[in-house]
């Protein structure tokens, strides 16, 4: 799987037992590898039934995962802010593009798709609550990637899997059923193909094929009457055999997990992989932030000591900063936590090591903290953010993961997540301030109830950045404050441009 000389590697198997597959750490199979994924892929789908063959680098290993990992945790917000299928549909296309591209036929492209699955695997079957978020992940994934499928590769794609329960009816006993198949099937083209004239919905029905499986196969659709049923079996239409395939690739996949989980200590003998699954798995979150060499579109000197405080540049801020904000204001002072979150924070917007300097000193001094005490205890501290001092570490701004591993703030601190740490009534009331109608903040509270604390963030944004005719047209999972500075700011400078 990687490349490596050195190391013991004849005995390493894959986590299954397929056909007896097998890869071997540091061989080299590129014409049978572009075989195997031109195969699996023949008709742009897969079920992953298959372990992946060929090496690659650790770097890819980790960054293949991490880009599949954002398009899972997009569908995952998606799902929990209560999206439609066609909403889900229409963010997770961008990220395709973007992270993980989808019919195509490259060769990297391909194999990035399955090597990033089977990665995840390794990383979600340790516990029964991850399992049942990475197969919804993923089978929301499959669901979206089957319909944006042309209906021939849709057609390939079934005939490929050879699925016993996928038989079709003769046209003689379509027939014989017709009246009641077409009863059945005429609300459905109404309200998921939108066909509503009637001499269309009859030529439909003419061309469609129904297939017949046993009732308890496709469950959810029998209890909403969108299927017929006779002698314990329901009459599918070919239109509807997603959720079959839906159902049938969840299941698959949670038994494999299961399976992965079983073969998880064959893992120990290579400590190179245990640190970034654990990496990956922890928390089920990843920060779609990275800042390189400041903001995101910010320009030398945007920033300064003074207009940090704007309410221009305030209205951008997340929750999170506005507390710190109001702490430093009232206290002129923050403990350590809150300086450390606080201080990487405007680094990461732009604001420069001097101006940085110039903000804490005022701030500071305009309390009972002296210019003298300010650069004796706390000068050093924030150059050392910028990495100025001491080891000279480019330090990061925090991401909502280590923001919500730090310790909940006691009295007198200001650092943290105020969707975890506030009471209802002081967070209710803060986002009514913010403009918020009741409906939404039982929305928000809902999500932090369920201690989806980055869901609840994105949720605030885009109520409080869909007001005023403003176009919330990147609607991603926000888990860095910094990422919601930067949209924020991004959406009020292109108001401000029209």
């Amino acid at each position: 799987m990687f490349r490596q000389s050195k190391k013991r590697v004849s005995s390493r198997r894959n986590f299954s037992d397929h056909g007896g597959s097998q890869f071997v750490l540091g061989s080299s199979h590129t014409d049978a590898e572009k075989a195997l994924y031109d195969k699996i892929y023949e008709s742009k789908l897969s079920f992953y039934e298959v372990p992946p063959q060929g090496e690659i680098t650790l770097d890819q290993f980790e960054m293949w995962a991490i880009d599949r990992l954002k398009v899972l945790l997009e569908l995952e917000s998606c799902i929990s802010r209560n999206k439609t299928a066609k909403e889900i549909e229409t963010i997770i296309k961008a990220q395709f593009q973007k992270l993980l591209p989808f019919n195509t036929d490259n060769f990297e492209e391909k194999k990035k798709d399955y090597y990033s699955h089977f990665i995840l695997r390794l990383c979600f079957c340790r516990s029964k609550e991850l399992r049942a978020k990475f197969v919804r992940a993923e089978t929301m994934l499959f669901k979206i990637r089957f319909n944006m499928l042309t209906s021939n590769y849709q057609t390939k794609f079934v005939q490929s899997l050879n699925l016993p329960m996928l038989q079709f009816i003769s046209e003689e006993e379509k027939t014989e059923l017709s009246q009641q198949l077409y009863q059945t099937v005429s609300p459905q083209l109404q309200f998921q193909l939108n066909i509503t004239d009637e001499n269309q919905k009859r030529l439909y029905f003419q061309q469609e094929k129904f297939i017949k499986l046993a009732f308890e196969n496709v469950i959810e659709l029998v209890g909403s009457r969108q299927v017929f049923l006779k002698k314990g079996y329901a009459y599918l239409p070919q239109f509807q055999q997603l959720n079959l395939l839906a159902a049938e690739f969840a299941n698959r996949l949670e038994a494999e997990l299961i399976k992965t989980y079983q073969y998880l200590p064959r893992l120990n003998e290579d400590d190179r992989l245990i640190p970034i699954l654990q990496h990956l798995s922890s928390g089920y979150t990843i920060s779609d932030y990275d800042q390189q060499g400041g903001a995101y579109g910010a320009e030398d000197g945007e920033f300064t000591a003074k207009n940090v405080y704007s309410k221009e540049i305030a209205s951008n801020y997340p929750l999170c900063v506005k507390n710190l904000f109001a702490g430093l204001k009232q206290h002129h002072h923050l403990r350590y936590n809150g300086r450390q979150q606080l201080s990487l924070f405007l680094k990461g917007i732009g604001l420069s090591m001097d101006e940085a300097l110039k903000f804490w000193s005022e701030a500071f001094t305009a309390g009972s903290v002296t210019s003298d005490k300010f650069n004796k205890e706390y000068r050093y501290n924030f150059r050392h953010n910028y990495g100025l001092e001491g080891a000279r570490i480019n330090y990061r701004p925090w991401d909502c993961r280590t923001i919500l591993s730090k310790p909940r703030p006691a009295r007198g601190e200001y650092h943290g997540c105020p969707y975890r740490d506030w009471n209802v009534d002081k967070l209710s009331s803060e986002l009514g301030a913010m403009q918020l109608t009741q409906p939404q903040i039982n929305s928000v509270l809902d999500s932090c109830h369920k201690a989806e604390y980055t869901v609840a963030c994105t949720k605030v944004f885009e109520c409080t950045h869909g007001q005023s005719g403003m176009e919330v047209d990147e609607q991603t999972h926000i888990a860095h404050p910094n990422l919601y500075f930067e949209r924020s700011r991004q959406l009020q400078k292109k108001e401000v441009s029209i």
